[in-house]
C-alpha cells in the first residue's frame, strides 16, 4: 500500500504566527515556501505533512509506502518540514457502507509516521522520515527531501526540490524507491498554490495489475485556504496505473497551530491494485 503519503500537515509555528499576530509584529524566518509567506498564500505541507497511501498489491499482499510531506494523496508538495520540528502522522484509508472485509469492504494498513525538518543552509532545507504500516509483512519505509523553498532563489522564483519516497526494506516488493522533482508556485490574489512533480521509480514494483511496467509519470496538486488558519481545501492527482496512481480532494481542519485533521475521498487509477474508492482520515501533530 502506497502512502503518498500524505501526513505532515500541521501549521508550522511561524505560519501560525502569521495568522495570529498583528502584521507589524510578524518576523517570519525563511523555513519553507509555506513558512516564508513572502508569497501570497501560506503553504500546505510545511504547514502539515501528509500521506499518499499506496495500495494493495493484491487482497493479500500490501505494498506500503512511506509518508513524506504531501498535499493530499501525493507527495507533490513544495513544502518541507520546518527545521527542528518533528511531525507525527496517523493515516487511515477505508470504505464506507460496504460491510466488512470479504463482503465488499476494504481498508489499507494504518500508517504511523515520523518526520524531522533540517536546515542545510540559509536557502536550502531538508526533511527525513520513516513510516510503519501495520498490519503488513514489511512495514518499514523511508523518505527524504531537499531543496529550495519558494523565493529562496529570487523574489519570484518557484520552489524547486528533489525527493525520494517509498523506500521499502523488501527487494522487489516494497522498495518502490520513487525519485521525483518538484516545482511549486503561489498564485496571485490569494488564489492558492500549484505543485507539479515528475517521478520515476523501481520498475520491479511500480507495475499495473496486469503486469506492465508503469514506473514513470507526473503528479499535480492544488491547495487554498478557505478560512485562513482554520480550513484548507486540497486536491491532487498522480498518473500511472500503479500503486501510486490516483487522487482526490479533501478538507483540512486545523484545531490549533500543531494539530490538524484531513478527511476526504480517494480514487485510484488501477482498481486491481488499490481496490475501490476509499475515504481517508489523517491526523497530524507537530512538536
Amino acid at each position: 500500500m502506497y502512502r503518498h503519503s500524505r501526513l505532515r500537515r500541521i501549521l508550522a509555528r511561524a505560519v501560525y504566527r502569521e495568522f495570529t499576530q498583528p502584521k507589524h509584529t510578524r518576523n517570519i524566518p525563511l523555513l519553507s515556501s509555506a513558512v516564508k509567506l513572502g508569497a501570497n498564500e501560506p503553504p500546505l505541507d510545511a504547514i502539515y505533512g501528509g500521506g499518499m497511501t499506496v495500495g494493495l498489491a493484491s487482497l493479500f499482499t500490501t505494498m506500503a509506502a512511506a509518508t513524506p510531506t504531501t498535499t493530499y494523496w501525493t507527495p507533490a508538495a513544495m513544502d518541507i518540514q520546518a527545521p527542528g520540528v518533528w511531525h507525527v502522522t496517523y493515516d487511515s484509508y477505508f470504505t464506507v457502507g460496504r460491510k466488512g472485509p470479504g463482503n465488499g469492504g476494504e481498508s489499507f494498513p494504518t500508517d504511523m509516521g515520523l518526520t524531522y525538518g533540517l536546515r542545510i543552509s540559509d536557502k536550502v532545507l531538508a526533511e527525513a522520515g520513516f513510516d510503519v504500516l501495520e498490519p503488513t509483512d514489511h512495514p518499514l519505509h523511508f523518505n527524504a527531501k531537499v531543496g529550495y523553498p519558494e523565493g529562496a532563489l529570487g523574489a519570484r522564483a518557484p520552489a524547486i526540490q528533489i525527493a525520494i519516497f517509498n523506500v521499502g526494506t523488501r527487494r522487489g516488493v516494497t522498495n518502490q524507491n520513487v525519485v521525483h522533482l518538484i516545482v511549486g508556485k503561489t498564485l496571485p490574489r490569494r488564489m492558492g498554490r500549484v505543485h507539479v512533480s515528475f517521478y520515476r521509480g523501481n520498475g520491479d514494483c511500480l507495475r499495473s495489475s496486469t503486469g506492465e511496467v508503469e514506473n514513470t509519470g507526473f503528479m499535480v496538486a492544488y491547495d487554498r485556504w478557505l478560512v485562513p488558519g482554520r480550513f484548507m481545501l486540497a486536491a491532487d492527482y498522480a498518473s500511472g496505473k500503479n500503486p501510486i496512481g490516483g487522487g482526490g480532494f479533501g478538507l483540512y481542519t486545523f484545531f490549533n497551530k500543531d494539530i490538524d485533521l484531513l478527511v476526504g475521498p480517494v480514487w485510484f487509477n488501477d482498481r486491481g491494485i488499490n481496490g475501490k474508492m476509499k475515504w481517508t482520515a489523517q491526523l497530524d501533530i507537530n512538536f
